[in-house]
């Protein structure tokens, strides 16, 4: 924390020697030449202030990125990837450090952020929330479904401070990213569902890295190609589509009810897009644009995703 306080500090120094340099600028100049210097100088105001947002937007997520990339191996090619769960509760206080600092997020400033850098806090959110409630009971529990009971699922438990409610994970992935309790979607991404993370083997990789508005696009595509190249829980034989659990779940987010994503309205459509991924021959992409493929959805193994 430290370290971020110092490098913020310096860029701020920076920063404000710039608009020094530019005022001087405009005071010994005159006419043409002034303009000229002004124009310059905005530039580089420009450029220094683009570059510090996204050095604070980083710095914002900057200790989870660094637990996931010590603690997050990929397997299976990297189709998926498992999780050292010993080695985040030895650095137990640095994750709720980090989620102390979510929760201070107020909810004007977090307003004030452009949608990607909304959805990629809340992403962040709901995997660091998820780790921290699987590390209550570890080593003592094979799924995170054993944390809840009959009466009771761990992803209604309120563990999670954010935007000045406390609040369930249920809450965090189904009303404020995926927009359940919207009559207008705030983001309408289909892609968020292969990025958060439930702690358990048949759900999408937990990502070695932390989201970031600048480059969330970016991941988000790796992540949804990573997942439906995983045979295992993806992929098509003759006409019939195999896929996981979670576009049967969730398959509102893939079929258009809230508007079209990338010119997409239905499953088939959307896997289309990734048809690449898949590896699917003529012969499926067009039994998928006609319409005639089967679709069976495969069982969902809830194993904790924990490194072997």
């Amino acid at each position: 924390m430290a370290q971020r306080v110092i490098e913020v500090k310096t860029t701020l120094t920076t920063f404000m020697r710039k608009i020094a340099l530019l005022l001087q600028g405009i005071t010994v100049s005159r006419g043409i030449s002034a303009l000229r210097r002004i124009a310059a100088g905005s530039i580089v105001l420009f450029a220094a202030s683009v570059s510090f947002y996204a050095s604070a937007e980083e710095g914002l997520h900057s200790t989870f990125d660094n637990l996931l990339s010590k603690y997050v191996t990929p397997i299976c090619n990297g189709a998926s990837t498992q999780v050292n769960y010993d080695g985040f509760k030895k650095e137990r206080n640095t994750l709720n450090e980090y989620l102390a600092h979510l929760s201070k997020v107020e909810q004007s400033k977090f307003d004030s952020w452009d949608k990607d850098k909304q959805l990629a806090f809340l992403v962040n959110a709901y995997n660091a929330y998820t780790i921290a409630l699987i590390l209550t009971e570890y080593p003592d529990i094979a799924s995170i479904r054993d944390l809840g009971s009959f009466f009771s699922s761990p992803w209604k438990k309120e563990i999670a401070p954010l935007l000045g409610e406390t609040r369930t994970l249920d809450e965090i992935e189904h009303e404020l990213i995926r927009g359940t309790n919207q009559t207008t979607k705030t983001y309408n991404e289909p892609r968020i569902h292969f990025a958060v993370n439930c702690a358990s083997v048949g759900c999408p990789a937990l990502r070695e890295e932390a989201y970031t508005g600048n480059k969330l696009d970016e991941q988000l595509e790796a992540q949804t190609k990573r997942f439906l190249s995983d045979s295992a829980r993806n992929k098509m034989s003759g006409d019939t589509l195999y896929l996981s659990k979670i576009f049967d779940w969730y398959s509102e987010d893939f079929e258009g009810k809230y508007g079209e994503w990338r010119d997409t309205s239905t499953l088939n459509e959307f896997i289309l897009l990734y048809k690449d991924a898949m590896r699917l021959t003529e012969a499926q992409v067009s039994v998928l644009k006609n319409n005639t493929a089967d679709i069976e959805y495969l069982n969902y193994d809830w194993a904790l995703n924990v490194a072997q």
